[in-house]
């Protein structure tokens, strides 16, 4: 049997996916007013807010094309270990 999800817990995920992501945005640019550790430029910003708005939009449409909960889950597993593996790749060269 498929699994679907209803309109209220679409709406919460969503609001999860992109407040997560603008939270993710706003971290670095919060530790900034108050640390000289963390230096991002504006390329920085830009590279993160295309990779993470872009991997948000994969994901609506994996959500909005298919119906079954479990194919979502894994897709979106799938695309948060590549937006890992780049995010890290970015941040020390690894490849």
């Amino acid at each position: 049997m498929m699994q679907t999800m209803s309109r209220r817990t679409t709406g919460l995920w969503r609001l999860g996916l992109w407040g997560g992501i603008a939270a993710i945005l706003a971290a670095p640019l919060i530790a900034m007013r108050f640390t000289d550790e963390v230096a991002w430029g504006a390329a920085d910003f830009l590279f993160a807010g295309v990779l993470l708005v872009g991997a948000g939009l994969m994901f609506e449409l994996i959500a909005w094309r298919t119906r079954s909960l479990r194919l979502r889950l894994l897709l979106g597993g799938l695309l948060l270990g590549a937006v890992l593996l780049i995010w890290a790749d970015a941040a020390v060269g690894v490849f």
